[in-house]
């Protein structure tokens, strides 16, 4: 049954990184009895506060509900298909040639991003 599956899922979750209901409830402004109650199977999330887990736990809401048994969220690699293209090829190596112009502009995008991802 749905309940059971999603009870099971996010009391796994919230376990599985050591928080009480009442933190969780604080974070995923809710109410510990609602999710006591949630956890028990007693009754079901709205969508709303299943997006709110699935944002906070970074899983899928497939993941949630059971229709899949792989978590896929934004923190699991990727894997996006390799792109088979002629002009595409050409790019790529104009960016690594270390006289073109858009070697400079790589570069530098590069170092841009690395220091965004550090704040």
């Amino acid at each position: 049954m749905l309940n059971d599956i999603v009870s099971k899922r996010i009391r796994e979750l919230r376990n599985g990184i050591k928080l009480s209901q009442a933190k969780l409830a604080e974070k995923l402004d809710t109410k510990q009895p609602l999710l006591a109650r949630y956890e028990t199977g007693e009754h079901l999330p709205t969508l709303e506060l299943l997006i709110r887990y699935a944002d906070y736990f970074d899983v899928s809401l497939d993941y949630l509900v059971g229709r899949t048994d792989s978590p896929q969220g934004k923190l699991y690699d990727y894997q996006p298909k390799a792109i088979n293209d002629d002009k595409m090829r050409e790019f790529v190596e104009m960016c690594f040639d270390p006289n073109s112009p858009a070697n400079a502009k790589l570069k530098e995008a590069v170092i841009r991003l690395l220091k965004e991802q550090e704040k």
